[in-house]
């Protein structure tokens, strides 16, 4: 079949399909794109032409449509994605943060930037890098070590082959990640005889893939020696569907269930095995129960600095592990566990049946875990100004079973991960692996967008907002409804808080501007952040009290356009309960300020309490 190398590359996508249990989806449900002269006449020609067999969306920026694809794949469990086109120069370098974000989460999507000219006749041409050291390095180079796959497409013949093997990374959960095919911009336009069987329809399964059968015995050994096990549900039970396998195990075995950012939700909140969020982010009464394990069985988590509190929470002298990750590299990654390579729910099924009603003997742990609550319902309904935790807890009032919240980075993603109460898996949508600013309005594009019927509540930072506000456009003019709470506390506060920690008092963490007379003044910026959302076609709505953000989080559901809630919270007041955890952030070793000494102090206590677990 004659076709360009860009339209051969389009009608490949459109065939491509994936399964899970019987259930089939689009691998590639679309393509985000920014246009220019790099990819304009190859991809724009190809995509014009598909019309509705590839559907085409307009974004504002090309990170922002990476995490939109990112969230897309992440809503789905990892089986269907968007592309994201761009020129070449500074469209394909804008990819880089997205690609890592993606990769880092563990989350496939497909990079399709275009390059400088493959045969060179008109180099330099405008946005080359023009490497002395290298003809071939473009700017794209700088995509390699955050795709799972890269490779560039010189010559029409090596098309096929470069396709599978993005498929093969994009369908693969154990190494999925951002994909990216460099396409130089004389390649895209080129015309080649394609065999016809490559765009024939193809299913890529994703297999659920058994632990070794020795580890297995090997685990179910270990757990059944335990006195005091516990679990930590990661993002693999969410991704795997594990959630009634682990409530299952869990209540058989007795063993009681904490839960990672990217696992919250493993099991509703309420569940009777659910003990709560672990890690630096976490709960008193989860973070105490780790402290006590002596056999911890981490299901789908890396064991992030955040999840095991900088090695400092694994207490007991004796503690042991069991990791099932369907990642090996993750399933590794305590030397001194026993690890159990394979899918989460067909783990737990196995390890399950190894146990043969083994149970764990009993304990008391639900005391703790209501006094935690009771916490939170205290600062939820506390009196005075509106705190970031009455907005959470108006927020998470005003959600509904089948709803989103979606949040990266700040302060927010700490106090959701302690307080948010999530009614299944899927609701609580935090991206916390590259926790990144300027995520929240485009990854609520990319949920709303995998799943329509959901209202999508955005938790958005003043300081993240005015990272990348202006996908708002977009989901304005893709009519794409969201709801985006912006939660405006006048600064960095997470950040600030740190600093503050360190000795570093709160340094370029506050807002501060040159006045028009030359002094440097602290405090509010003259920036009406309601008004710049209006601006970029979003309906606003301003409540200044708890019962009119609720009467305002009502009205958005109703409203038919991206509406934004505008919550300018205290700048003190009840920040919630703290998890009693120790995060290593290295303070420095000689200072001016007082705060470093004390500093100094707080952290050699806490690497004291480091170990590495091998």
């Amino acid at each position: 079949m004659r076709m360009t190398v860009a339209q051969a590359v389009v009608t490949f996508l459109a065939n491509q399909f994936t399964e899970r249990d019987g259930e089939r989806r689009r691998l590639i449900a679309g393509v985000f794109g920014i246009f220019g002269h790099g990819n304009v006449a190859g991809l724009g020609q190809a995509l014009l032409q598909a019309g509705p067999a590839m559907p085409y969306h307009q974004a504002r920026n090309e990170q922002a449509m990476v995490h939109t694809a990112a969230a897309y794949a992440r809503t789905t469990l990892r089986t269907s994605t968007y592309a994201c086109t761009t020129s070449i120069g500074p469209g394909a370098t804008n990819l880089v943060t997205g690609a890592a974000l993606a990769t880092i989460n563990r989350l496939p999507v497909l990079l399709l930037p275009g390059d400088t000219f493959a045969t060179r006749v008109a180099n330099p041409v405008l946005q080359e890098l023009e490497d002395p050291g290298s003809l071939d390095a473009t700017v794209n180079d700088a995509l390699r070590p955050v795709s799972r796959y890269w490779d560039r497409i010189h010559r029409p013949e090596q098309l096929p082959a470069a396709l599978l093997a993005a498929c093969r990374v994009l369908t693969d959960p154990a190494e999925t990640g951002a994909v990216t095919l460099c396409l130089p911009q004389d390649v895209q336009a080129e015309a080649y005889d394609f065999p016809d069987e490559l765009f024939r329809t193809r299913i890529w399964r994703i297999s659920r893939p058994r632990p070794d059968a020795q580890l297995l015995r090997d685990a179910a050994d270990l757990l059944r020696s335990a006195a005091r096990p516990v679990i930590i549900a990661g993002g693999g039970v969410v991704y795997s569907g594990a959630s009634e396998e682990l409530a299952a195990f869990a209540a058989a075995a007795g063993v009681p269930v904490v839960e990672t950012q990217a696992g919250k939700g493993s099991l509703p909140h309420g569940h009777p095995m659910l003990a709560g969020p672990v890690g630096v982010t976490g709960s008193t009464a989860a973070n105490a129960l780790v402290r006590q394990a002596d056999v911890v069985f981490g299901i789908g988590t890396r064991f992030s600095d955040f999840t095991t509190a900088s090695r400092t929470l694994f207490a007991d002298p004796g503690v042991r592990f069991v990791t099932l990750n369907v990642a090996g590299f993750d399933a590794y990654k305590l030397a001194s566990a026993v690890p159990l390579v394979g899918d989460a729910r067909a783990g737990l099924v196995e390890l399950g049946t190894a146990l043969d009603g083994w149970s764990a003997p009993e304990r008391s742990w639900t005391e703790q875990v209501s006094a935690w609550e009771a916490q939170i319902d205290a600062g939820r309904a506390a009196p005075g100004p509106l705190t970031q935790t009455q907005v959470i807890g108006a927020v998470n009032d005003a959600a509904e079973p089948g709803d989103v919240m979606v949040c990266a980075a700040g302060s927010m993603p700490g106090d959701l991960h302690r307080q948010w109460r999530a009614a299944r898996p899927g609701q609580y949508h935090v991206e916390y692996g590259y926790s990144c600013m300027g995520y929240e309005i485009a990854g609520g594009l990319g949920v709303k967008l995998a799943d329509p019927d959901a209202e999508v509540f955005v938790l958005v930072g003043d300081g993240s907002y005015l990272m990348m506000a202006q996908e708002l456009a977009t989901a304005v003019a893709e009519n794409i409804k969201i709801t985006v709470v912006l939660v405006d506390n006048r600064g960095f506060s997470s950040i600030g808080a740190l600093s503050q920690s360190v000795g570093g008092e709160r340094l370029g963490t506050s807002y501060g501007y040159r006045s028009p007379a030359g002094g440097f003044d602290g405090g509010d910026l003259p920036v009406d952040l309601a008004a710049n959302a209006a601006s970029l076609g979003a309906a606003v709505i301003t409540p200044t009290t708890v019962d009119e953000l609720r009467s305002a989080l009502g009205k958005a559901r109703q409203a038919d356009r991206a509406t934004v809630v505008y919550a300018r919270t205290a700048l003190t007041g009840d920040p919630g309960p703290d998890s009693d955890a120790w995060w290593d952030v290295p303070v420095a070793q000689v200072g001016t300020t007082a705060d470093v000494a004390d500093a100094q102090a707080a952290y050699r206590t806490g690497k004291a309490s480091q170990r590495g677990h091998w």
